[in-house]
């Protein structure tokens, strides 16, 4: 985070697209809402850092996380899927990304969610017992525990290294570079859009929770809190419908014709041409020797 940047100060974005911080103090049935938009505001302060895949173009840094995912899911032996698992957070250091935030959001819960999927596997894949649940006499085999570990090492490398691709690139930037690589412009104009005017919408929710708790003078019962959920959700709904509108004829009016443009420009260096050489190799290796 940025020296001086309060912890505690509740983020919020302009139309624009530009982060500015309020001083008001989230209100505690708010705060889940308010933490969504500080851990947006620290991904940006870590696309803005000095870190090794923050310097590169994000064209070649694309198509090299590309290559790399594309390796992971591919290869064939535990001890390569495992290898890239461990270059994820040999990245995540030298991009300056604190380890905490890689664990948090993408190691713990792919863990959970697929290692709950794996699990059945280490105890029905026939194979040779290698060990034996105490009481319940389940018997662990090494075919099964090979599939479960290589499952859980695929999801791990491709979401830490998908996660390190936004985490190190700014939006705008990210976005441009999809649509320089032949994306096609509607779905570049929707990753933009959504991503700008979700912040906004999420504001507007904490400014509509904390108006409604300022007239209350006691505690709403559950049903009265679900019909509250109920009404806000709807009013969010009618807004994103109108302001959605509202905003695409501002743009046609301005000359909008379907794609968007940016004022940076991009120039690839020796650095660039490395990294994606690298991960190209990599990927080419694992298809080639099938490793």
């Amino acid at each position: 985070m940025p020296d001086g940047l309060d912890q505690s100060a509740e983020p919020a974005f302009d139309a624009c697209g530009r982060t500015v911080i309020s001083s008001r103090k989230p209100h505690q049935s708010g705060g889940h809402i308010a933490r969504i938009l500080r851990f947006a505001l620290q991904a940006e302060a870590f696309a803005s850092a000095s870190g090794l895949l923050q310097r590169r173009d994000p064209r070649f840094k694309i198509g090299a996380m590309l290559a790399l995912i594309i390796a992971a899911t591919w290869a064939q032996h535990l001890a390569t899927v495992w290898c890239l698992v461990l270059l994820v957070p040999v990245l995540t250091v030298v991009s300056l990304v604190p380890l905490r935030r890689l664990a948090l959001q993408v190691g713990l819960p792919v863990l959970a969610f697929t290692g709950l999927i794996a699990a059945p596997a280490i105890f029905l894949v026939p194979g040779r017992v290698i060990a034996t649940l105490p009481m319940l006499g389940w018997g662990i085999t090494d075919t099964g525990l090979r599939s479960a570990l290589m499952l859980v090492g695929r999801a791990e490398a491709a979401a830490g290294l998908a996660l390190l691709l936004v985490l190190t690139t700014p939006w705008p930037q990210l976005v441009k570079a999809l649509s320089t690589l032949g994306v096609p412009a509607v779905i570049v104009a929707m990753l933009s859009m959504t991503q700008r005017y979700i912040f906004i919408f999420l504001q507007g929710a904490v400014d509509m929770q904390e108006a409604h708790h300022s007239r209350i003078m006691a505690p709403a019962s559950g049903r009265r809190r679900r019909q509250m959920i109920g009404s806000a959700t709807g009013v969010l709904f009618t807004r994103s419908l109108d302001m959605g509108q509202n905003i695409h004829e501002a743009m046609i009016a301005r000359g909008y014709r379907g794609q968007s443009l940016s004022l940076s420009t991009w120039r690839a260096g020796f650095a660039d041409c490395l990294l994606l050489g690298i991960a190209v190799a990599i990927l080419a290796a694992v298809i080639g020797l099938q490793l």
